[in-house]
């Protein structure tokens, strides 16, 4: 498999499992992922946020890690990627304010790149107005948000065109597994070797 270069688009207190499993994952299968965030550059860091789910009626968050980035945004074409994905957490709610951020969403919908959003990412697609037509599914309390986009809610992680949402890091192995289709990656398996006795 021939790696794509991926754009993540991250800043202060993005869920940190949203960010950190799907960079890594990406990078396992052989994809290049470059993570950016509005005015940062690369080697400086965002902070994390870890929400976690304990029956309140919203979640939990904690401190999460010190994410480093490996670009700025200044410094990249969006149409040097093959792909994108967009993180949830509370950097949504100010990302959608920046621009450069609504352009670089824009040009993966205009050019019809896989993208990949979960929980509150989805804000940042409905602020770029990409979302109208569209199949898809975010964190609950974001759901009256991106309906007002112009998209259907489904209740589960789903692939519509060059999307594909999940509604939080518990639907990361689906969420995952069909951005990985729409790629067009293939993970094969194989029989273990033998070991000595």
């Amino acid at each position: 498999m021939t790696g794509q270069r991926i754009l993540m688009i991250v800043g202060d207190f993005g869920e940190d499992y949203e960010i950190m499993v799907p960079f890594q994952a990406l990078q396992a299968v052989g994809h290049e992922v470059h993570a950016v965030c509005p005015d940062r550059e690369a080697g400086e860091t965002v902070k994390t946020a870890i929400h976690d789910f304990r029956g309140d009626q919203t979640y939990l968050e904690e401190r999460g890690h010190d994410f480093e980035l490996t670009h700025g945004l200044d410094e990249v074409d969006p149409a040097d990627y093959d792909a994108l994905v967009v993180p949830g957490g509370r950097a949504p709610e100010y990302l959608r304010g920046y621009d450069e951020v609504l352009d670089a969403v824009r040009h993966f919908f205009e050019a019809d790149k896989p993208v990949a959003s979960i929980c509150h990412g989805p804000q940042i697609l409905a602020a770029a107005g990409v979302l109208d037509g569209y199949e898809m599914t975010a964190y609950p309390a974001v759901k009256p948000e991106v309906e007002a986009a112009g998209c259907s809610w489904v209740d589960g992680v789903t692939t519509d065109g060059n999307l594909v949402t999940g509604q939080a890091w518990p639907d990361h192995p689906e969420w995952i597994a069909q951005f990985l289709d729409l790629l067009g990656t293939e993970v094969e398996h194989e029989e273990p070797a033998a070991t000595a006795d």
